[in-house]
């Protein structure tokens, strides 16, 4: 497991990845699969500061599965592991 702590309102993201995607019986290489959209929360931040100073914790916590654009956030390889570094208005919400 990772010990990077993002910083205020950024949270630090694994994709989940779908199973093998079969399309008429022809399999999908990796290179053409989209990414996934769905990814599990790894760590948060401290939380959002607003003008006055005053923090607000993070809605989304650690071990949340959330959903994310395509191209959110900022893609980093820590440890040989890919992660997604994104700010917490980029999720797109929380799966029960």
């Amino acid at each position: 497991m990772t010990n990077v702590k993002p910083l205020r309102d950024r949270v630090l993201v694994r994709r989940i990845e779908e199973g093998e995607q079969k399309v008429g019986g022809i399999i999908i290489p990796d290179s053409a699969k989209e990414k996934p959209l769905q990814a599990e929360v790894v760590a948060v931040g401290s939380g959002r500061v607003l003008e006055n100073g005053q923090r607000i914790d993070l809605t989304v916590k650690k071990g949340d599965k959330v959903l994310i654009g395509k191209w959110s956030g900022t893609e980093v390889k820590i440890d040989g592991e890919e992660f997604l570094i994104l700010k917490e208005d980029e999720v797109l919400g929380i799966l029960g």
